[in-house]
């Protein structure tokens, strides 16, 4: 199994900055991509940014793309995600996931952190 815990949520004001962190924990000797997704109450969960593990490559939402970047280090099993010039509609809770080679679903989820952005 695979723990995944994030840090770094809170409350920002419109148009600042946030960094949120994710440790990978257990067996993570397979895991080839991780990212993210946010989930605001009464709504589905959103994929926000995902980043493989070998190679680098990235993806993002295109509510998020220019204003938010995934970095990971693999050597500590950590991924982050930097948001900037972040809005009232970024507020949700943000979920760390991983999944593993030949698997494509993410099948692993954090706990989740609170992003709120006031107006």
């Amino acid at each position: 199994q695979v723990q995944l815990a994030e840090s770094g949520g809170g409350l920002v004001q419109a148009g600042g900055s946030l960094r949120l962190s994710c440790a990978a924990s257990g067996r993570t000797f397979n895991i080839a991509a991780m990212g993210w997704f946010r989930q605001v109450p009464g709504k589905d969960r959103e994929f926000v940014a995902a980043r493989a593990l070998s190679g680098g490559s990235t993806m993002y939402s295109d509510s998020v793309k220019g204003r938010f970047t995934i970095s990971s280090d693999n050597a500590r099993n950590m991924v982050y995600l930097q948001m900037k010039s972040l809005k009232p509609e970024d507020t949700a809770v943000y979920y760390c996931v991983a999944r593993k080679t030949g698997i494509a679903t993410y099948e692993y989820w954090g706990q989740g952190t609170q992003v709120t952005v006031s107006s």
